[in-house]
Formats: structure tokens, C-alpha cells, sequence
């Protein structure tokens, strides 16, 4: 099972269609869930209190939603970058490992560290900077397109 933990709901109409197709295509592979936690209101927030602060509720909220036995896979800038046969690699052995895997989508003030030590595995999706809504989108595909790479079928190139 895929579960992908999102800081934030879902706001945009388009998006969420492509989120929904996606989650379909990945239907013929795994059950597939996608859970939101409430984020923090974070526009007026200027000092670096705050933001920890905010961070850190957000951190708790999805915290709580991860049993011990998911594996935890944290959309991180810090994190590594794979091509996507590593990381259709990484994600077969993931699947070894534990029946849960949760792909977790922080917030944008980025992730609490508490969320970073639940990290199993760290994952920076791209060097470039992307919506929390456009990378819901964006991990589900790289998603399928991993589980089209172990299956040998046509869609990666």
C-alpha cells in the first residue's frame, strides 16, 4: 500500500482531476491513499519562532497519522535525488521491507524535525522549486512511472 501524507488540502480543481487519474492508473498495482493534515497559517509569519512553531504542530499533526510499521519516505530538499530506474529500484525494495509505504509532503516552511528523524528515506524530487499541490501531483506520477519501470511495461521513455 502507497499512502502520501499532504501538509495542506487539495485547492486546485486541475490538479486534483491529474491527482485523481493518477491514483487510478496506480490502482492496477497497490491500493493507493492520500491523507491531508490541516497546515498552519503561515503568511505572516517573520520570525524564526514562529516558523519552528508552525512547523512543529504541522509535524505533529502528520506524525500522527504514521504507524510505527510504515515506512517513511519524506519529500525533503536535503534529501537524495534519484533517476527514476533507482528509484523504481528503491521503491521494490521499500515494498520488500514494509506493506506500508508513506510518502510524506510537508508544509511550506518544509519539515519539522521530528518528521525528518521518522524519515526512513529522504527524497529531493527535483533541484527545482514546485507548489505542495503541483508535487502531490508529481510524486504520484514518478509513483507509477516506477511501477511501470518493475513491471516492464511501456511508459518511461
Amino acid at each position: 500500500m502507497i499512502r502520501i501524507l499532504c501538509i495542506g488540502k487539495m485547492k486546485d480543481k486541475a490538479l486534483h482531476m491529474l491527482e485523481e487519474e493518477y491514483k487510478k492508473r496506480l490502482g492496477a498495482f497497490t491500493k493507493i491513499e492520500i491523507v491531508e493534515v490541516r497546515d498552519e497559517p503561515n503568511e505572516r509569519i517573520e520570525r524564526e519562532k514562529e516558523a519552528a512553531l508552525a512547523k512543529e504542530k504541522e509535524g505533529e499533526r502528520a506524525l500522527s497519522q504514521i504507524k510505527d510499521s510504515e515506512f517513511v519516505i519524506l519529500l525533503d530538499l536535503h534529501g537524495s535525488h534519484w533517476d527514476s530506474e533507482t528509484f523504481a529500484e528503491k521503491l521494490g525494495n521499500w515494498q520488500t521491507a514494509s506493506s506500508t509505504l508513506t510518502f510524506v509532503i510537508a508544509g511550506s516552511l518544509g519539515p519539522s524535525p521530528a518528521l525528518v528523524s521518522r524519515a526512513n528515506a529522504r527524497w529531493k524530487l527535483s533541484d527545482l522549486t514546485f507548489t505542495h499541490l503541483m508535487t502531490r501531483v508529481l510524486v504520484l506520477e514518478q509513483i507509477y512511472r516506477a511501477y511501470m519501470i518493475l513491471n516492464r511495461r511501456k511508459y518511461h521513455k
